[in-house]
């Protein structure tokens, strides 16, 4: 298939294939919103359930105290719940 046919999210797809990225990243890559890139993993994800592939998740970290343990893995969060930092990065994401 040539790629003017491909999806916005079999591209997404294909990228995350070739190296974690993260949504910000991928926002910039595709000219999407952060917003949307987030979307396109979360449906990525349930794709692949039924494929050999999976969604891997690096979850957030806190710049500040190394804080992993969030609830949501894939959405960036504000702040640290651990220290109150809000330098916090954002989730890495990758199929695999």
């Amino acid at each position: 298939m040539r790629e003017a046919e491909r999806t916005t999210r079999q591209r997404i797809a294909d990228r995350l294939r070739e190296q974690p990225l993260q949504a910000g990243a991928i926002a910039n890559e595709f000219d999407i919103t952060t917003g949307e890139a987030l979307s396109h993993v979360e449906h990525l994800s349930k794709s692949l359930e039924h494929e050999s592939e999976q969604l891997l998740v690096a979850p957030p970290e806190c710049r500040e105290c190394g804080f992993t343990d969030f609830d949501d893995l894939i959405n960036r969060p504000s702040r640290c719940p651990d220290c109150k930092s809000e330098s916090v990065e954002e989730p890495l994401f990758r199929v695999e």
